[in-house]
């Protein structure tokens, strides 16, 4: 299956299939031809699939760079090693990088993308349930900061996005719930038809029934890719995909990143989120019912770590980068498949809310 996300001169295509490096070779091949190419991975995956990802290419890379596993490692530090390896291999403004892993591979190879010399084109091929519905689509870059999440960053388009489907059968069982997180995600924000089935098809997906993954990832990325068309820097529309994660960022931060996964915080966001909606009168707690079995069938957290606090929840919260003139604009649910951004809402009903969704034990 192919999608594309419309962009007028920056879109692309996203390929969602088996074996997909493969199966779409000539593709590949022909945005590499006659380029010098950089592949950036990380330590896990490129044992992996860096062989077959050079064997579709036809030739070997002409450099490769291996980041450390791990979202803690998503910082200027490490993407400075990536412009290094760029330079002492001689890539110049007609080159090519590959991201080739999960979330943080595919965020910091497209910021290193963005601005080694300006602007080089650079490929998504990501490995990971989370990366595959999320982060390889829609152009979002960056690097963490300790203040916050994502901080130092570009909006920079991908030239492709190969998904293989495949990729999900050697993930951890603690990853692939994390990716489920944005999969649930797509659902209450955009396809109330997407949430129940997602109901229906939890154990099935948990199983990592292939027919299933497959329909699920296609599903999110075309959710994703109909929301980026309309608003490709978040001005608008493209702010209801964070749902949960002002709250969830707040829990990263916390914690330290990686501790808890991206779509561990996310989870418990999106909770927060919709126990306020409920709060505040805009849907009815039936979703908020629903919301919070669902993720704890895909084996997700629904309350934040013991020991957190509403000020260390408000101080994060505080540098988002939805927020205007210091309010932070939260992303509600009005009903279940609706979702919409708000910055008109009780801070106290804000605060409650955080304080009965935190782990007592």
């Amino acid at each position: 299956m192919s999608l594309r996300v419309d962009l007028g001169d920056r879109s692309y295509p996203i390929f969602i299939e088996s074996n997909c490096l493969q199966a779409r070779k000539s593709e590949l091949q022909a945005l590499c031809h006659n380029k010098k190419i950089a592949v950036v991975s990380n330590v896990t995956i490129a044992p992996l699939y860096l062989s077959s990802l050079e064997s579709a290419l036809g030739r070997p890379s002409d450099a490769v760079v291996l980041l450390p596993d791990g979202e803690k490692y998503k910082t200027l530090e490490h993407l400075d090693s990536i412009f290094t390896a760029l330079l002492g291999a001689q890539l110049n403004r007609s080159s090519l990088l590959i991201a080739l892993g999960g979330g943080v591979v595919g965020d910091m190879t497209g910021f290193a993308a963005a601005c080694y010399q300006r602007g080089i084109d650079f490929i998504q091929v990501p490995t990971t349930l989370l990366s595959q519905v999320d982060s390889s689509v829609g152009g979002k870059t960056a690097v963490n900061h300790p203040l916050g999440k994502n901080m130092i960053g570009a909006f920079y388009q991908p030239k492709a996005v190969f998904i293989d489907v495949n990729s999900l059968n050697t993930l951890p069982v603690r990853e692939v719930a994390a990716g489920m997180a944005e999969v649930i995600k797509y659902g209450l924000i955009y396809d109330e038809d997407f949430f129940i089935w997602l109901e229906s098809n939890i154990e099935g997906l948990n199983q990592r029934e292939p027919h299933l993954l497959q329909y699920a990832v296609e599903r999110s990325c075309e959710i994703k890719a109909e929301v980026v068309a309309q608003d490709e820097k978040e001005g608008g529309i493209r702010a209801i995909l964070n749902l949960g994660h002002t709250f969830g960022h707040a829990i990263e931060a916390n914690e330290g990143y990686g501790n808890w996964l991206h779509g561990e915080a996310i989870s418990v966001g999106m909770v927060m989120a919709v126990a306020l909606s409920v709060r505040l009168g805009f849907i009815n707690s039936s979703v908020l019912t629903r919301t919070v079995n669902l993720l704890e069938k895909a084996c997700l957290p629904v309350l934040a770590p013991q020991g957190s606090t509403v000020d260390g929840f408000i101080t994060v919260m505080n540098v988002d980068k939805k927020n205007i003139h210091g309010n932070i604009r939260l992303v509600l649910l009005e009903g279940l498949g609706h979702a919409f951004v708000c910055d008109d809402y009780s801070a106290s009903a804000m605060k409650d809310v955080i304080k009965e969704n935190i782990a007592l034990k």
